[in-house]
């Protein structure tokens, strides 16, 4: 290491240990981005109220409380004027709004890859991305010793940079305490950032794909910005959603305040999941002819499952459900975890098409070959609202004058249910039907049929 460490020297030494990886650009920054949000989820839950964070080449956190508890570090590129971009909370005037951050100039020799060190008393970790195109990885360490380096190297760096500064991260250090190994924390980190990946819509790209007509290139535009714009809704909601859990943990709240914040939490997944599906949605765009592994489904149950969110969505708009199952219905092939997102969406779809005081009734029942799933209302009735004619917005979305509301278009839903292998149709303001196959069973030589089946 030079006796003033570069940046990408700090970002070697973190990748010392590690194996080679062997993800591309788009994959290491959803596991970037992944493991932020689950990092400053785990900040939120902590009792622990101050703490300090080194970054570059731009500030990592975002969330609003850890920022106005933390104190931070920040290197910078300059811009063609050779002046640094300035950051929240570093100017004499912001920083009355909460703890310093200190803004240095990143160095042409530092290179640009995302890099942050976040000490409080509880929890202590390095994050940074590295590698070459299509061997880049995502760097985490929880370990004490190497956090003593990364911190010694950053000191250095700030002495050569702004010998004031350093102090100030010495001093800031020493109130801490002294470093330990976060293993704790990196148990849980782990499944949790997992979790968030699996959980999370397919990736999608502002990179221009292979020109093959106008219209086709003009379609990935609106889907690359279908992921600004969902990026831009589901950030502050996930972020809103941490917080109220985390107030929900107290016993203190009157059980007023309690139901309201239940309310919040449900309203936020349910706008989330929303979201999420219209990326399932685009990525269904851009690969049509894409294959999704599909798995024996017992509907009935999945129903079952989905009645009590269903029927406290239902009674915040004033609605009522009847759900209504048969007797010994088969499996149906499907994904569950898409099918569930699914049947989620269509409840929210048909139930803004009702009045207040409107009855939803859900029916399932064998259908020949394929279960049948019938979502219906008071029909002919003034519970039932005009329906009024639909709008597109880019290549899966439609907008409803009537209700204000953007849904997936029925195009792209349909062609969401044949990727589960099923058929869907509507009636605007009166029905949606889905049908899905039954699992054929097949005996597999040396197993039970009970137990395992082959299709």
């Amino acid at each position: 290491m030079s006796q003033i460490p570069l940046l990408v020297e700090l970002r070697q030494e973190l990748a010392a240990a590690a194996p080679i990886g062997g993800a591309d650009e788009v994959g290491v920054r959803r596991q970037w981005w992944a493991a932020l949000a689950v990092l400053q989820e785990m900040l939120v839950e902590l009792p622990s109220p101050h703490g300090l964070w080194l970054a570059a080449p731009l500030p990592a956190l975002y969330e609003p409380s850890l920022l106005q508890r933390f104190h931070g570090w920040v290197w910078t590129p300059a811009n063609p004027a050779n002046q640094r971009p300035e950051l929240p909370g570093s100017s004499p005037q912001q920083q009355k709004l909460g703890p310093k951050i200190w803004q240095l100039l990143l160095n042409e020799s530092d290179g640009t890859d995302p890099l942050l060190v976040l000490i409080t008393a509880k929890l202590q970790v390095a994050l940074a991305l590295s590698g070459e195109p299509q061997r880049r990885q995502l760097l985490v360490s929880f370990d004490q010793q190497l956090l003593a380096r990364l911190l010694q190297g950053l000191g250095a760096r700030l002495s050569a940079d702004n010998p004031i500064a350093a102090l100030d991260l010495q001093q800031k250090l020493e109130k801490l305490g002294p470093l330990h190994s976060s293993l704790r924390a990196a148990e849980l980190f782990w499944p949790r950032v997992a979790e968030r990946l699996a959980a999370a819509a397919p990736s999608l790209t502002l990179m221009s794909p292979p020109k093959e007509s106008p219209n086709a290139s003009g379609a990935n535009d609106q889907l690359g910005l279908l992921e600004a714009l969902a990026h831009e809704v589901r950030t502050p909601l996930a972020t809103i959603r941490t917080l109220i859990r985390s107030l929900l943990r107290r016993q203190d709240l009157p059980t007023v305040a309690q139901t309201r914040l239940r309310q919040i939490d449900s309203e936020c997944s349910e706008q989330i999941d929303r979201f999420g599906l219209i990326f399932y949605a685009a990525e269904a765009q851009r690969q049509p002819k894409g294959e999704r592994l599909l798995a024996r489904t017992n509907l009935a149950a999945l129903l079952l499952e989905l009645q009590p969110s269903w029927e406290n969505q239902l009674q915040r708009r004033e609605l009522q459900l009847d759900l209504k199952i048969g007797v010994d219905l088969p499996a149906v092939m499907s994904d569950p975890a898409l099918l569930e997102k699914m049947l989620a969406g269509l409840m929210d779809r048909f139930s803004r098409t009702l009045r207040r005081g409107a009855k939803v009734k859900v029916e399932l029942q064998a259908a020949g070959d394929s279960l049948k799933l019938r979502f219906s209302g008071n029909l002919n009735s003034e519970n039932t609202l005009e329906p009024s004619p639909e709008a597109m917005v880019g290549p899966v979305l439609t907008w409803d004058p009537g209700t204000g509301s953007l849904q997936l278009s029925p195009q792209a839903t349909q062609q969401l249910f044949a990727s589960l292998g099923g058929r869907f149709t509507e009636r605007r303001g009166s029905n949606l039907t889905l049908y899905l196959p039954v699992a054929k069973l097949a005996i597999v030589e040396g197993c039970e049929e009970s137990n395992v089946n082959a299709f």
